[in-house]
């Protein structure tokens, strides 16, 4: 997925030798957490909004460099590695650079948002489940074998968790089959941790369950 067309340049990035009223200024009239700053055409960081407002505002760019926060992707980096640096350095806006560094523009966050929301895992209709094993005692290929030998479909997974020595996979599955196929994850000793749907083995509990209560209140 091509994602230069997102490259934007909006708001030009501040020259080193600004003074930080200018940083304060555009923080002012705009809801960016950041703003890229540049020296000859290369950028050299990142100042927060916060730290701007910390600042004497006749005070040089420069003379404030341990504060910047020099976070940025490349040009030809993938959308999904620039949503996670996004989420890692709290941001709205991410510096794109060129191979050689030079300062092309930037993300906004709402755009790559919408990509995600483009994809498969989000808008086809599906099922939500989530199973549990141990760090060391599942793979993705068993996972993916015992959703399609149930003739359902993967629209995508991801790790969403770990926990002491269990790791936390949440799956998007077509509907077709899910009791089958949550069935077949425990006779592989998968925990089903949630499911979009009550499955026949829920079921088959909870009716077991409500005649054992009635049996013991006879």
């Amino acid at each position: 997925m091509n994602i230069h067309q997102f490259i934007i340049n909006d708001v030009e990035p501040l020259v080193i030798s600004s003074q930080i009223s200018r940083a304060q200024e555009i923080f002012s009239q705009l809801t960016y957490s950041h703003l890229p700053i540049v020296e000859d055409d290369i950028y050299v960081g990142c100042l927060s909004e916060n730290d701007a407002h910390c600042f004497e505002s006749d005070q040089v760019l420069e003379t404030v460099k341990y504060s910047y926060n020099s976070f940025f992707v490349k040009e030809n980096t993938h959308w999904l590695d620039v949503l996670e640096a996004f989420a890692q350095h709290q941001s709205n806006i991410m510096p794109v650079l060129s191979q050689d560094n030079k300062y092309l523009g930037y993300y906004e966050l709402k755009d790559i948002m919408e990509l995600f929301n483009d994809a498969p895992f989000m808008y086809e209709s599906g099922a939500v489940v989530v199973v549990q094993k141990g760090n060391t005692d599942y793979s993705f290929s068993e996972i993916a074998q015992i959703v399609e030998s149930n003739d359902s479909k993967m629209f995508g997974c991801f790790i969403s968790a770990h926990k002491d020595h269990l790791t936390e996979i949440t799956l998007k599955l077509s509907p077709q089959n899910l009791n089958g196929v949550l069935q077949t994850f425990r006779r592989y000793s998968y925990e089903i941790v949630s499911a979009a749907e009550e499955d026949s083995y829920l079921d088959t509990l909870k009716e077991r369950s409500d005649y054992l209560n009635k049996y013991l209140n006879i």
